[in-house]
């Protein structure tokens, strides 16, 4: 178990407030987000919980330079993720952040090591890529392709690949939603030991509860908006927690 950081001495990396997104839908206005004000702290482990069209991807989306809010400010240190161009969008997604998605998106006909060299050859100050292969447990599939490994393990060469920049911030959405509940733990202890050893700010999405106890803090969103946010003074670890 890991005690939840002291937020009154960590730097503050991530700062929203008054973030709203509208999307035009024919006629329709969809509001996937409503007014949230959000701080998120150096090295944090957080957890956006929610059910389906609650916010989260845009939420996630729109701190990851993906998308840009309707109305409202939001902040990476000293990245203006409202006024920033594309190009520095670019930039901050290039230097600053790892992706995590449902999917793998690996490259079929590159091994796990290359897909993962890859995108170290992109960063500035990347990890080995046989060391963020290790940190994920996958130091004996160096060679495989992605069709000759299980789901969870070509999951675990997404976040080798996500980490191998050494970002500042993981952003993981719905990264064990494909996988069944053993490899989906493998998967999890992948993106702790990141955040752990790395000290990579972490935001995962989920919709299963159990993941929240992973957490230093818990945002449940609703309807577009955080309904409320839950700490947890120790966190437990994937071996630790059932669903």
């Amino acid at each position: 178990m890991k005690a939840t950081p002291n937020h009154s001495t960590a730097e503050t990396v991530f700062t929203a407030r008054g973030l709203s997104k509208v999307y035009i839908v024919g006629e329709l206005e969809v509001r996937a987000l409503h007014d949230v004000d959000l701080d998120i702290y150096g090295g944090e482990f957080i957890v956006l919980l929610g059910p389906s069209g609650s916010g989260k991807s845009t939420l996630l989306n729109i701190l990851g330079g993906l998308d840009s809010p309707t109305t409202g400010k939001a902040n990476w240190r000293d990245h203006d993720l409202v006024a920033s161009d594309e190009a520095q969008l670019t930039q901050y997604r290039r230097e600053h952040v790892g992706f995590v998605f449902q999917f793998f998106n690996l490259i079929p006909s590159l091994t796990a090591l290359e897909n993962v060299v890859l995108v170290s050859e992109i960063a500035n100050n990347p990890l080995e890529p046989r060391e963020a292969l290790d940190l994920v447990g996958l130091s004996d599939r160096l060679d495989h392709f992605p069709s000759q490994l299980s789901g969870g393990e070509q999951q675990r060469v997404a976040v080798a690949r996500a980490i191998v920049k050494a970002p500042d911030v993981l952003l993981c959405d719905e990264p064990t939603g494909a996988l069944d509940y053993d490899t989906g733990r493998l998967v999890l202890s992948a993106i702790a030991r990141a955040n752990a050893e790395l000290g990579t700010t972490t935001v995962v999405i989920t919709h299963n509860s159990a993941i929240a106890a992973m957490a230093d803090r818990v945002l449940h969103l609703a309807g577009g908006s955080i309904a409320r946010i839950t700490r947890n003074s120790h966190r437990l670890t994937a071996e630790e927690i059932r669903w």
